[in-house]
């Protein structure tokens, strides 16, 4: 199921410029890269290297549940607690999430993976 993205709100009808509108700020990418990699907490996203404010975190989850990649749901073993996971929809921007990684491993000097991400840069190439 496709996003739904008020037809004035579109800069274009291209398929880049609509993706880059729906994922291309910031942050989202980011959030993304670590529910991937199996962060499913507000508390645990919020630790990521990169500094995210928590009310960007909070905009993010909330724009990234309303495009359907991903989905919140209380967390049994805490029902203060949120568990945030990626839908289907969400999971199939792994691969491109992958690339992005190795391209810039590739072409942006002193980058490296974390150790989560070179563990799938590894299982990729088994």
């Amino acid at each position: 199921m496709a996003a739904k993205i008020d037809l004035d709100e579109r800069r274009s009808c291209c398929p880049v410029a609509c993706t880059l509108d729906l994922l291309g700020d910031r942050w989202t990418l980011l959030v993304l890269r670590d529910l991937f990699l199996g962060k499913q907490h507000y508390d645990e996203l919020l630790q990521a290297p990169e500094g995210i404010a928590t009310n960007i975190l909070a905009e993010r989850l909330k724009r990234l549940q309303t495009m359907g990649l991903i989905q919140a749901e209380v967390d049994q073993a805490n029902r203060r607690r949120k568990l945030y996971t990626l839908t289907e929809r969400g999971k199939s921007l792994g691969p491109i999430l992958l690339k992005l990684a190795i391209w810039g491993l590739e072409n942006i000097g002193g980058t490296r993976p974390s150790p989560e991400v070179a563990t799938l840069l590894k299982d990729r190439k088994r």
